[in-house]
């Protein structure tokens, strides 16, 4: 007899890691990697958040606080909601998680249940259909077409759609594909939900970084009905460069961000206390740093894109948010595991893998870091590209 459950052995485990674990077991000896693996910033975290999280530890804020956060960040957090997306929640209404990661988690947790299935669009984030499978759900996923911007059209979720259907999940600005759904595209999606009271589960981690004239839109602000249906989810570890931190939290209807702090207390209990404190800063802070970020981010996104497009073999979407680019690299007949393996191994570039995301054409680069090491890093991917 199996000491493992069936539900720890349907996981797969994380490509993206395993991938950045590997290139910096080759930086330990000494190889010069160009990594463009990473999920995070790679800038520091803004002083006067440290600062705040330093004076709460001097002054002892290191004991536990109620399970769904501190009341002030909570309300923070509210008038962020209000005065960004324009969505009207009560603090009653946020819960406060260890990172967006859990709080996608306690929405499935806290909505799905065996023989539901739940939407998702294709590259998606790795962690959303396991998140699902844990849940006892089923993902059902909707391959896009990179023709669409790799957006899932409202036609494709209708036909997605079964009478078990219980949530769809939306990433915008999204996580590999750096896509981000316009305000008309997520109104027809929407009017589809409705048809059937399906949950959307909005994921908005990336909403910060977005480029050119794009502008990101919050689901649960597009009317009464969406507002009704909708999780919305967001965190500091993207737009303020706090990854390590392990704060995150959501909106939704009172019943479910109920649910989820029950399941929060009985699992996490609270996220850490002095972080807490950090992401207060964060939110009624200078927003500056912010700023300064995205605009070096979008440096970065034109030039890389720029260096892609002259590879005749690749080809890619250009991303309106996030900081990653999807590229195409069907046209050169490897699986995405062999391309970034073998790209790794001789040229000392690290991607990830389309296949994580449930796209094996592709692969994911993340231009979170510095411009110098982009060039260097292109330059060998160009080189590469020309031995295949």
């Amino acid at each position: 007899m199996s000491s493992i459950s069936s539900r720890a052995n349907s996981l797969t485990p994380s490509l993206t890691l395993s991938i950045d674990s590997k290139s910096k077991a080759m930086k330990a000896e000494g190889i010069d990697v160009c990594g463009f693996a990473a999920g995070e910033p790679d800038f520091d975290t803004p002083d006067h958040i440290k600062a705040a999280a330093i004076d709460a530890l001097n002054k002892g804020f290191t004991k536990y606080t109620p399970s769904s956060g501190i009341p002030e960040l909570r309300q923070a957090i509210a008038d962020k909601f209000a005065a960004d997306n324009h969505i009207e929640y009560k603090a009653s209404q946020i819960i406060v998680s260890n990172g967006a990661k859990q709080s996608c988690f306690n929405a499935i947790l806290a909505t799905c249940e065996p023989g539901d299935e739940v939407v998702i669009p294709s590259p998606y984030w790795l962690s959303y259909p396991e998140m699902v499978r844990i849940a006892g759900a089923d993902p059902v996923f909707v391959q896009t077409k990179e023709q669409n911007g790799w957006k899932m059209t409202a036609e494709e979720f209708e036909n997605a759609m079964t009478p078990r259907t219980k949530m769809v999940i939306l990433n915008t600005p999204g996580n590999p594909t750096g896509s981000v759904y316009t305000k008309e595209e997520l109104e027809k999606l929407v009017e589809v939900a409705a048809e059937e009271d399906i949950l959307i589960l909005s994921d908005e981690i990336y909403e910060k970084l977005v480029y050119d004239d794009t502008a990101h839109v919050s689901v649960a602000s597009l009317s009464d009905e969406a507002y009704k249906l909708s999780i919305t989810v967001n965190g500091f570890s993207k737009s303020y460069a706090m990854t390590g931190w392990r704060l995150g939290y959501l909106g939704a209807p009172e019943p479910i961000a109920k649910a989820i702090d029950s399941i929060q207390s009985h699992s996490t209990s609270n996220p850490c206390s002095f972080s807490q404190h950090g992401g207060l800063a964060a939110l009624r802070g200078d927003q500056q740093p912010v700023a300064d970020m995205r605009d070096e981010f979008l440096l970065r996104r034109d030039y890389m894109f720029d260096r892609l497009s002259g590879i005749s073999q690749i080809t890619a979407v250009k991303p309106l948010g996030a900081f990653y680019i999807l590229a195409n690299i069907s046209r050169l007949s490897l699986t995405s595991q062999n391309f970034s393996d073998r790209l790794l191994s001789k040229a000392n570039v690290a991607v990830v893998p389309g296949a994580a995301f449930g796209d094996d054409r592709t692969i994911r680069l993340s231009y979170a870091t510095s411009l110098d090491i982009i060039k260097k890093g292109m330059d060998r991917f160009e080189d590469f590209c020309r031995t295949l």
